[in-house]
């Protein structure tokens, strides 16, 4: 792998040891990838905060928060002395919601230990957006844009919706591009591995934020890491949509970029986006294919009594809260039910602030930020059953957590939580 007289000088320790260990790692996963360079990044989304017991102690133990960076960000043995970030980075969710720390089943210890680590990360001025979602709160990059992001329903955002480039990078190497601003240029950096592979008919509508969560595990179940073209959509599909729809399909196979003919930004045609392949092979997705998405989904329900009702997976819009709230006003969850929503912390300040955060509590329903139950495996005592509106949430959380689950609309969810029982059906 070729590297500029820049990135030589950083790898031989002009700007420090930890930097050039971030430099020696970025190599060595360079070569072992096959990239022939390393390219800048002025945009990286990672985690830096230790919220579990286990790097509590390792940071107690080996000497505090440089030594969790340089064991798990860096792969550095050597306890180095970590900097500033030399690029914009963004902070993903946490391991819980340190404002709710009975509720999730956290301990004031690991509270207090994660108010350190999270103080660490803004001294290296990192921002602490805490959440799956940064597009939501701040972090847009344009069209064309080397980034260096964490998270599946993030990375397929980046690169299917707003245009940007990233591959679906890890923790250590973040961790390493924040302090190099490099990242391996291979992968979804490139043109020719951006164009699409299959095309998606679609035969019926797809209008509703379930509809595209259904659409979407059923293209990451046929495409699995391939490059999809969905062609014959009649209604664009809003942010929240997308959001669900990129979720469920780096869910159920491994899809990083795809394309809505007319509607994504390296789709105007379909032309455009299968490029020089000039044909790919095509599957419909129709009646027949929604349903049995949702048979799949809902495959492990079998009692209809709802312990859990869980929404916010990727995090919820304000758009989202608002639905909520406008479909709890004058209700009550039932008392046998607990209704939790995940957000990003800034939208849940915009909740308090328009009042949707009084109607659901009023409700009795709770907001959450910074976490979720997949991250965090916290859900309410003695849960056996969740229903949730979420694909991705649906696929993940049965086997994380041995509970069964049920998906559904957002209205059916609500229903579910206000009824004590589940009672969805495909529309």
């Amino acid at each position: 792998m070729q590297l500029t007289d820049d990135e030589k000088a950083m790898r031989d320790g002009r700007d420090g040891r930890a930097v050039a260990r971030a430099m020696d790692l970025l190599t060595r996963y360079g070569e072992a990838l096959g990239a022939e360079r390393l390219v800048e990044t002025r945009n990286v989304t990672g985690t830096v905060t230790a919220t579990t017991p286990f790097m509590r102690d390792f940071a107690e133990q080996r000497g505090g928060m440089d030594a969790v960076f340089s064991e798990f960000s860096l792969d550095s043995d050597e306890v180095v002395e970590i900097p500033r970030v030399k690029t914009f980075t963004s902070h993903l969710q946490l391991g819980f919601d340190p404002n709710e720390p009975e509720r999730m089943g956290v301990s004031e210890e690991t509270v207090t230990f994660y108010r350190k680590s999270e103080a660490f990360a803004g001294r290296m001025g990192v921002q602490l957006m805490n959440t799956c979602t940064p597009y939501q709160v701040g972090n847009v990059p344009t069209r064309g844009e080397h980034c260096a992001w964490m998270e599946s329903s993030a990375v397929i955002y980046c690169n299917g919706v707003l245009g940007a480039r990233t591959n679906t990078e890890g923790r250590e190497s973040v961790g390493a591009a924040m302090l190099t601003s490099r990242i391996p240029y291979w992968g979804y950096h490139l043109d020719e591995n951006r164009l699409g592979t299959h095309r998606i008919e679609l035969d019926v509508p797809v209008e509703s934020t379930a509809d595209w969560g259904m659409l979407g595990y059923y293209v990451g179940e046929v495409v699995q890491d391939k490059v999809p073209v969905v062609d014959g959509v009649r209604a664009v599909p809003n942010l929240q949509r997308l959001k669900h729809f990129g979720a469920a399909a780096a869910s159920s196979g491994g899809v990083e970029m795809y394309h809505l003919v007319g509607i994504t930004p390296e789709a105007n045609t379909f032309e455009q986006a299968i490029g020089k392949r000039r044909a790919v092979p095509t599957l419909r997705y129709g009646a027949a294919e929604r349903r049995a998405v949702y048979e799949r989904l809902n495959a492990n329900g079998n009692r209809t009594e709802v312990d859990y009702v869980m929404l916010g997976c990727p995090h919820y819009t304000i758009e989202q809260i608002w639905e909520a709230s406008v479909l709890l006003e004058g209700r009550r969850v039932h008392e046998n039910c607990e209704l939790w929503i995940f957000t990003p912390r800034a939208i849940k300040t915009l909740a308090d602030q328009n009042g949707y955060t009084k109607i659901i509590e009023d409700a009795g329903g709770h907001i959450f930020s910074d976490s979720c139950s997949a991250m965090s495996r916290a859900v309410p005592k003695d849960t056996r059953v969740v229903a949730m509106d979420s694909a991705k949430q649906a696929h993940y959380l049965p086997a994380i957590l041995g509970v069964e689950a049920w998906f559904g609309s957002t209205a059916d969810c609500i229903d579910a939580a206000c009824s004590g029982r589940w009672d969805g059906r495909l529309a």
